[in-house]
């Protein structure tokens, strides 16, 4: 699959200009009442499921933006004319719009950067998990891995993708394959004990989001190779269950959630890879509803989880409105809603041993003040946050950088490299 770049370069910029003169085709090409019905039919379609997606199933919990409504009533305004005109010709020029509207959606989220990612989103180095080899656990000196381990000769120069279902032993929570990545240290024999990053996706969405629009591989490959192969291992866990599920991040009839990443997770991660052993070594990250569900686990079980990354999080769960979140996520239960809701939890206790970043995009006008919020709310009760507000929207660009700069300071705290 050719390596075409879809959010930069001569594709986005020639493509809505070709899909343009289409649409123009389309009209000239086909007579005015079927046009007139195509356009009333096109607004009622695009309307109709904007209302069902957003207020009846609750696919999208973040508010999308006008021109994402247009670029779908356009596309679908562009099949309907094909239909109409009853030309071969007019299919592939309604291909052409539609595919142009889907690369414009596709921009507002940054989700594909290129062709390729589109139909071969797992990256190349991927090895199956039944053969990473168990090697032991060096025995290193108290202090930053750094500063105590010498990477051996023949370490790969690139960590390793691999893939495996994490089951939930005790939540009960029926996940997908979860994808890891595995630093270049963590191939040399014995090898040191590694920290973790629980990374979780957004909704919808899946674990290889992260591989395919997060750029992980090439962030964490590149920070490996500054710090000698060493890096934390990267476990993106399903957060959700499924592509437009939303189980709230929280124990209630939907899933149990909460337990699946605070119990089964950490549980399998220690039973079956060589990491670090104390909590200290732990963080866990997201972006937007994994980055309400981050935070979400770091201040239920900060014993778990004390460092988080909450990326374009909101300050509670949410199904759109506080009332059907209640009702319908928690039935009705307000004890249940209490322990899945940060605020809430913040105000019962202190955390002095807990920091994390919160971080969002200034052009994402939904999710700022939420950001704020939540911030404010940690900064009181005691965490050690940073709140970090960067250009960009509520999309793959802004995330895939926030990870990037964020990394050193996660490596610092988990103990990868010292102080700088």
């Amino acid at each position: 699959m050719p390596d075409i770049a879809l959010l930069d370069g001569v594709v986005p910029t020639l493509l809505p200009v070709s899909a343009l003169t289409g649409l123009v085709w389309l009209l000239v090409h086909t007579r005015p009442r079927p046009i007139t019905a195509c356009l009333v039919a096109a607004a009622a379609v695009t309307a109709t499921a904007a209302w069902l997606a957003t207020d009846v199933w609750l696919l999208f919990p973040d508010r999308l933006e006008p021109r994402t409504y247009c670029s779908i009533g356009v596309a679908v305004l562009a099949a309907l004319l094909a239909l109409a005109g009853r030309r071969a010709l007019g299919a592939l020029v309604a291909l052409l719009v539609i595919a142009a509207c889907a690369n414009r959606i596709n921009a507002d989220f940054a989700a594909y950067p290129t062709l390729r990612s589109v139909f071969e989103p797992h990256a190349p180095n991927e090895i199956a998990f039944r053969d990473v080899r168990p090697a032991p656990a060096a025995q290193l000196d108290p202090g930053p891995l750094e500063q105590t381990w010498q990477p051996p000769p023949g370490l790969p120069a690139t960590g390793r993708i691999t893939r495996t279902r994490i089951p939930g032993t005790e939540s009960g929570f029926q996940a997908r394959p979860a994808e890891i990545y595995l630093p270049p240290a963590y191939f040399a024999v014995p090898r040191p004990r590694l920290p973790v990053l629980v990374l979780l996706s957004g909704q919808p969405g899946s674990p290889d989001d992260w591989l395919t629009s997060g750029n992980l591989v090439t962030t964490m490959d590149g920070f490996a190779a500054r710090h000698h192969g060493l890096a934390p291992v990267v476990v993106v866990a399903d957060g959700t269950g499924g592509t437009w599920k939303n189980p709230l991040c929280a124990d209630t009839g939907r899933a149990r959630a909460a337990t699946y990443l605070s119990v089964d997770v950490p549980a399998w991660i220690h039973t079956h890879l060589t990491v670090a052993e104390e909590a200290r070594g732990w963080a866990i990250a997201g972006s937007s509803y994994g980055g309400t569900c981050a935070i979400q686990p770091a201040l239920a079980r900060p014993e778990v989880y004390p460092t988080f990354l909450g990326m374009s999080a909101e300050s509670q769960p949410s199904l759109g409105d506080p009332e059907r979140t209640l009702g319908e996520g928690f039935d009705g239960d307000t004890a249940a809603f209490a322990r899945a809701d940060p605020l809430a939890l913040l105000r019962a206790r202190s955390y002095p041993d807990t920091a994390g970043v919160v971080s969002v995009g200034t052009a994402a006008d939904d999710t700022v003040p939420e950001a704020k919020k939540i911030s404010a709310a940690l900064r009181a009760a005691g965490v050690r946050v940073r709140f970090l507000e960067v250009p960009g929207g509520h999309d793959w660009t802004v995330w895939s950088g926030v990870l990037e700069q964020v990394l050193p300071w996660l490596a610092e705290r988990s103990g990868v490299v010292g102080s700088s």
